[in-house]
């Protein structure tokens, strides 16, 4: 389209997405940011109007028609685009009003990063509310039963005559067995809601370091953990042991997932420390917050659970409980803050964000 329409062709190099619209609303023109945003070739959207791709193109309408108008020489507002069949775009949308006759409408769009931000924490927080809810709720539903099970295997043992008590006992053993491991799980489900937030002065390398030499004291050989620390990162209110626990979960979950790399030998775990400013999380702006990373060269996170990875009992890992990102995120919300994840093979990026005073 840009050797037809010379004039366009430098909005080819824009990062943001442009289309041009005719006189009667339909695209003529369409960078590659523009294609690759609405996940369509310029080929499939000429000539299609705008308003046709979206199932409130309504609200757009009435857009082009007052800047074809020119009613205005440029208007900025944040939509939400609903697609069939599609994830909905969250954009900031500019119009602007061309003095061309035959193209007489504009429009940029930029996808509104900070709102799909702050959807997301604000799900991670509901989700992490209803999964309080449901681990207390099913935890007590648990407990209670267990205690008895347990107990009637114990009393059925003693019941048993001598000479079959050998034979039998290794059944009774089990039921035994298997209520303490059940047991053992709920009292880590109920964990961090019973155990007190005890706040003092932490020094966030402290926590590191402690992570670290647990962590390397399990996997001595094949696993590089580097360093980046920001010395300039100032002490601050927390619960150290909460914290320790926390970044313990996810720097373990990773070196596990490590395991064919730490046998070749090139496993590499990065622990960062940075401070970021004026940051918003969960509709709060702070000043100041910690930035910390834990980043693992590892396989990645599997795509069908990436979205539900700080849910209950959801593990990537065969034989993992599912509770060490669940607790982890209990604990960093318990300081107002928040976990983040990125992952693609290679880079795991677990990053998690506190508010500094």
């Amino acid at each position: 389209m840009t050797t037809k329409f010379p004039s366009l062709a430098g909005l080819d190099l824009l990062a943001s997405a442009v289309l041009v619209l005719d006189a009667q609303g339909c695209i003529r023109y369409a960078n590659p940011a523009a294609e690759n945003l609405l996940e369509s070739s310029l080929k499939v959207m000429q000539n299609q109007r705008l308003t046709d791709m979206f199932l409130n193109g309504v609200e757009l309408q009435d857009i082009f028609t007052q800047a074809a108008a020119h009613l205005f020489d440029d208007k900025r507002q944040d939509l939400v685009l609903e697609r069939m069949g599609r994830d909905p775009l969250q954009v900031h949308m500019m119009v602007s009003a061309l003095d061309d006759p035959q193209m007489p409408v504009l429009i940029e769009l930029r996808e509104n990063v900070q709102q799909l931000k702050l959807d997301r924490e604000e799900r991670l927080m509901d989700q992490s509310q209803a999964n309080k809810e449901l681990i207390r709720n099913l935890a007590h539903e648990i407990k209670n039963p267990l205690g008895g099970i347990r107990g009637a295997a114990q009393l059925l043992e003693l019941e048993l005559p001598e000479r079959q008590l050998n034979p039998l006992r290794e059944y009774t053993q089990v039921i035994i067995k298997e209520a303490d491991r059940l047991q053992t799980l709920v009292d880590r489900l109920l964990a961090p809601h019973r155990r007190p937030h005890i706040v003092g002065d932490v020094n966030i390398h402290e926590v590191f370091e402690r992570v670290r030499s647990l962590i390397m004291a399990e996997f001595p050989n094949g696993l590089t953990i580097k360093r980046d620390y920001d010395l300039s990162v100032p002490e601050f209110r927390g619960d150290k042991e909460q914290l320790i626990q926390a970044v313990l979960n996810i720097a373990h979950n990773a070196a596990q997932a490590l395991a064919k790399r730490i046998e070749a030998g090139d496993a590499v775990l990065t622990f960062q420390t940075r401070v970021a400013r004026q940051v918003t999380l969960v509709k709060v702006r702070y000043r100041l917050a910690l930035d910390l990373h834990i980043v693992d060269n590892g396989p990645g996170i599997p795509p069908e659970i990436q979205n539900r990875i700080f849910y209950p009992l959801v593990s990537g890992r065969d034989g993992g409980s599912g509770l060490g990102l669940t607790l982890a995120q209990t604990f960093i919300q318990q300081h107002m803050g928040v976990i983040e994840c990125e992952s693609r093979p290679g880079c795991t990026d677990f990053r998690i964000l506190i508010p500094l005073p």
